[in-house]
């Protein structure tokens, strides 16, 4: 194996970083989307476009960290002293990621609540104008029959 190959594994990991740091910030803007009393629905849909392209970068990343590393591991292994500057580097960087992905997915976890209790109040508050328009309506239906008077004069028998 080359140089280059550990530097291609070394740079996939930094590109991975950079990535996770994207996420992390759209993860930001969805919590600050999810704080407000009523929040634009349409900026948090865009948030979540954006996070499903950064995802599918990160799975394309990751194909490539693993083919290049399948391909340059016996030589990385086997000649542990010749890569030690890049493998100390590597390291660094996979700790980094791994760290970023246990806050990542502490802040999916809590936009995750706030999304289910925000679309659970709306689903309340749909529920009681829906009570209310019934109620409303009965009391129409009633109030009609209440000026109706049934034929006096009128013999029921056939």
């Amino acid at each position: 194996m080359s140089q280059s190959s550990a530097q291609i594994l070394l740079q996939s990991l930094e590109k991975k970083n950079k990535v996770l740091d994207e996420i992390i910030r759209e993860n930001g803007i969805q919590e600050e989307l999810l704080k407000q009393e009523d929040p634009d629905m349409d900026a948090f849909e865009a948030s979540i476009d954006s996070i499903d392209t950064l995802v599918e970068e990160l799975e394309r990343l990751d194909e490539g960290f693993e083919t290049v590393y399948d391909k340059a591991r016996g030589e990385i292994v086997g000649n542990k002293a010749m890569y030690r500057t890049e493998i100390e580097k590597m390291q660094e960087q996979i700790q980094q990621i791994t760290d970023k992905v246990v806050k990542i997915n502490a802040g999916r976890m809590r936009n995750q609540m706030r999304a289910e209790n925000f679309f659970k109040q709306k689903s309340l508050e749909i529920k009681n104008a829906t009570s209310k328009t019934k109620a409303a309506q009965n009391y129409y239906n009633s109030m009609n029959k209440l000026n109706y008077v049934a034929p006096q004069f009128y013999d029921n028998k056939k």
